[in-house]
């Protein structure tokens, strides 16, 4: 049987290199380098992009670098000590009210200009020249948008009779700009704009995601190639519930602390919560790295003293301390203004924690049975919060979807099938898939 060439784009990945914990597009781009390099049948020639060409990578150095990456960010959830991060939480979390304040992870370091330095000089002197050649059965994937800003890769590759497959996560940049940062609207444009033009096949996350990107392909008057819906996949650590942190009442939201995560909200409530409340007031728990449009966010935490007492922020952390904290919280919340996916709300659906979640199109898709709130309600987040602080709400029914689960659905797609067991197929299958 002849073999399939895939030309995986690692651009993004590659430089996560030195990232301790993986944002929701990293877990992506791991997952399916990780299904590639497990195929039969196929050879995976991993690429990145630069100034508009394609540069190939070395194929053992590439594979040790998705083997280093799975290691760092622990998505076996390998048993052992309660990480620093934990400890540290822990203890906050028990501290007399009037000595607590945010917490900061140690482990949250600026990497020095001299390591990002050798990063690059890494992956420069592993990278070479993509020589063009005309073969059968040649694919390029790219799950991560990079690179798509210039269409000139992929009008290459269409010319050189390659299949183009590119995942669009959102158009969160294009729909709403006012949560990103200056320009991301016009880049992402740029980026959507080069999928629809010149892939032969695009897959999305969720069916929200699949009608806005119609819809946008009709407003500008683009082809629109076929598009199809893939719901990504939960690591096994989510689906198997530990211990849960053994504390007083406290809620947890994770994610990327942006503005369209709708934190300056939730942390107004906070602030009504300890006033309403007082000392029988719940303590939150915020893990993820700081983005874009947050100064709302940092104003609250950094100048409410109230706030500050009742705050804790995390980031990167294994995925087995953040399934702890999820599994031991009166409630996941999810208040977000717009999403494309959701995996930390599907995350808390497979641990069967309880979810208080926004009620938008992607949440009503994914979580319908959460309980749902108009992101702009301040007064029902607080009291729907309050409630449930004195009495957990149930938790929506287990919704879970396996990696393994969505690459046999994409495997089907892309003719890339026969594949060998992968360590995402160690957690069977539940049949209250999504």
């Amino acid at each position: 049987m002849n073999s399939t060439t895939v030309l995986f784009d690692a651009t993004r990945l590659l430089s996560r290199a030195n990232r301790d914990a993986p944002t929701g597009i990293d877990r992506v781009c791991l997952a399916y380098a990780e299904w590639l390099l497990s195929l039969r049948g196929v050879v995976v020639e991993p690429v990145r992009t630069r100034r508009g060409e394609l540069l190939a990578v070395d194929l053992q150095w590439f594979e040790a670098s998705v083997r280093e990456l799975r290691d760092r960010w622990n998505g076996d959830g390998a048993e052992g000590p309660a990480p620093l991060d934990e400890r540290l939480l822990l203890d906050a979390l028990e501290t007399p009210r009037a000595r607590r304040q945010v917490v900061r992870s140690p482990l949250e370091v600026v990497e020095p200009a001299p390591a990002r330095r050798l990063r690059v000089i890494g992956q420069f002197l592993r990278s070479t020249a993509l020589k063009p050649r005309r073969a059968a059965r040649r694919t390029y994937i790219n799950v991560a948008h990079t690179g798509l800003e210039d269409d000139r890769v992929l009008a290459r590759l269409r010319a050189e009779g390659v299949r183009v497959v590119v995942l669009i996560h959102d158009l969160i940049p294009i729909t709403h700009p006012e949560y990103c940062r200056s320009g991301d609207d016009e880049r992402h444009s740029a980026r959507v704009r080069t999928a629809l033009r010149h892939a032969d096949q695009v897959l999305v996350n969720s069916g929200y995601t699949r009608d806005e990107l119609i819809a946008y392909a009709r407003r500008e008057g683009l082809r629109t190639p076929p598009v199809d819906v893939a719901y990504l996949g939960l690591e096994p650590i989510f689906m198997q519930p530990p211990e849960p942190l053994p504390a007083a009442p406290y809620f947890v939201h994770v994610g990327t602390i942006e503005a369209r995560k709708n934190l300056a909200l939730l942390l107004t409530v906070w602030r009504r919560l300890e006033e309403r409340m007082g000392a029988e007031a719940p303590q939150l728990v915020l893990i993820g790295r700081f983005g874009w449009e947050n100064e709302a966010v940092l104003d609250h935490l950094e100048r409410s003293p109230a706030v500050g007492r009742l705050t804790h922020h995390l980031s990167d952390v294994s995925d087995a301390t953040v399934a702890r904290i999820m599994a031991g919280a009166q409630a996941v919340l999810a208040p977000s203004s717009i999403e494309g996916f959701d995996l930390p709300a599907l995350e808390a659906c497979a641990l069967g924690a309880p979810l208080i979640a926004s009620d938008i199109p992607v949440h009503r898709e994914l979580v319908p049975d959460a309980m749902l709130i108009d992101p702009l309600d301040g007064l029902g987040w607080l009291n729907a919060v309050e409630r449930a602080t004195r009495e957990p709400p149930k938790p929506p029914r287990r919704r879970v979807h396996t990696w393994a689960q969505h690459f046999a659905e994409v495997g089907t797609l892309l003719g890339l099938e026969g594949r060998a067991p992968t360590r995402h197929e160690a957690v069977a299958s539940s049949p209250n898939g999504v």
